[in-house]
């Protein structure tokens, strides 16, 4: 699952615009067909619109993909407003605080595939995603994330990509070293071997991507196997990529090794920890700071992991890099 990405500044009316030209751009590049091509088109005018309106602007961020080659695209709008105070009534059409008719929300939703929404004091975000799911609907465990450039780039040196079998779920995170078109390079290269060996320990695969990048400029990269019905989470990663479980009972740090996969590094290492049924994985490159902290954000752990990912996005991404974030949870659970 290799991302397609893309941020758009909300200012003004003019970066609505902005937005739906992104958003028409991406839906054609995954091979979105003319119906939900205008589903899209419509959620990200209303969820744009609401951002710049109420919000005090923000961020749009639109992430398409090709599961089993049916086209997605996740659409997230997060602003730094003051937050809604009743989300209820928020939902119902008609009701505004502004001159606008009210209908925004309630449209996002019926046009979604699927959908969700958090608010708080530091804002709002909105998810929406047009297009099949990417997990079976038997799936243990749900999972969201984005990949972004960073400003003036094309190709994005970050990549995430997962592997659902059974009761099983392989996810990598990778950093390619630097940012651009090489860096680009060296992520899809690993990815490509992830997916590959998909079904072997995270620390095989680890090692594996690093022989395959002996030929680029190398990268950071970390791959987690999670085993629901067993309770388990194996560990291995080397270079940038942090991670951690958090849970009401037990938040752990997963540690990454030192060194730049395909270069050099000093070991490969498997962490196996408990996999908690209110767990939360959360996987991000250093484009994001790692100071965050879920327990400041009261109902978050219990909303879409792709709104958990664009949250610490809005709120702790470095302006200077790529930027990656990864979160894994089971179903309907809240820490």
């Amino acid at each position: 699952m290799t991302f397609l990405c893309q941020a758009v500044e909300l200012t003004d009316q003019t970066s609505v615009s902005e937005g739906r030209r992104a958003a028409q751009q991406i839906a054609n590049a995954i091979g979105m067909d003319e119906l939900k091509s205008g589903q899209a088109a419509v959620i990200v005018t209303e969820a744009a619109r609401n951002a710049v309106v109420h919000g005090k602007g923000g961020h749009l961020l639109l992430c398409g993909s090709k599961p089993a080659g049916e086209p997605r695209l996740q659409i997230l709008a997060l602003d730094r407003g003051a937050g809604i105070a009743d989300l209820h009534r928020a939902m119902q059409d008609g009701f505004s605080t502004s001159t606008t008719p009210g209908t925004g929300l309630g449209a996002i939703r019926r046009l979604s595939g699927t959908f969700d929404i958090f608010s708080g004091m530091a804002g709002t975000a909105v998810m929406a995603e047009v297009g099949d799911q990417v997990l079976p609907s038997a799936a243990l465990l749900e999972l969201g994330g984005l990949a972004v450039p960073v400003r003036g780039e094309r190709a994005c040196g970050d990549a995430l990509d997962w592997v659902y079998s059974n009761d099983r779920l392989a996810v990598i995170a990778v950093d390619g070293l630097g940012h651009g078109i090489h860096a680009a390079e060296a992520a899809e290269e690993a990815v490509g071997i992830f997916k590959k060996y998909a079904s072997e320990p995270p620390g095989e695969i680890v090692s594996r991507i690093h022989d395959a990048l002996r030929k680029t400029r190398g990268a950071a990269a970390a791959v987690a196997e999670i085993r629901p019905l067993a309770g388990t989470l194996l560990f291995a990663g080397i270079g940038n990529i942090s991670a951690v479980m958090i849970s009401k009972a037990l938040s752990r740090s997963l540690v990454s090794h030192s060194g730049t996969l395909g270069h050099i590094m000093s070991r490969i290492q498997e962490f196996k920890i408990e996999w908690p049924r209110d767990a939360v994985l959360v996987m991000h490159s250093d484009g994001l700071q790692t100071r965050w902290d879920l327990s400041r954000y009261p109902g978050l752990a219990a909303r879409n992991p792709a709104i958990i990912a664009g949250v610490l996005f809005r709120d702790f991404r470095r302006e200077r890099d790529d930027a990656s974030v990864l979160v894994v949870k089971n179903r309907n659970t809240a820490v």
